[in-house]
């Protein structure tokens, strides 16, 4: 069974960097035909998708988001992890990280972290 658990700090101030972390288990990060996700919702907004990293380690980057992302892996820790840079109150929300098939289907949800952008 796969399972995914985010961690990271709910808070943090606008203009620094949000690192958030996926660990995930009953499955290695390098197996063939997995996308690695970071997804969002906002209060009272739809999910957002931010990126995902690829068994072979190349990135793809939501386009409204790609000048402020970075999506890295520890292959060894079977982790990946997101660096948002440069935060405002907007990046307030929910963070998922996601196994996504090959159709890009959502396969298995971490449970979320709340994280706030507030001074």
């Amino acid at each position: 069974q796969v399972q995914l658990q985010e961690s990271g700090p709910g808070l943090v101030k606008p203009s620094e960097t949000l690192s958030l972390t996926c660990t995930v288990s009953g499955r290695s990060i390098r197996t063939n035909g997995a996308y690695w996700s970071w997804i969002r919702q906002p209060p009272g907004k739809e999910l957002e998708w931010i990126g995902y990293i690829r068994h072979s380690g190349s990135t793809v980057y939501s386009p409204s988001l790609k000048d402020r992302i970075s999506i890295s892996w520890d292959t060894y820790r079977n982790k990946f992890s997101l660096q948002l840079r440069s935060v405002t109150p907007e990046d307030s929300a929910a963070y998922y990280c996601v196994r996504m098939g090959e159709g890009y289907e959502f396969i298995n949800w971490g449970q979320g972290t709340q994280v706030i952008v507030s001074s």
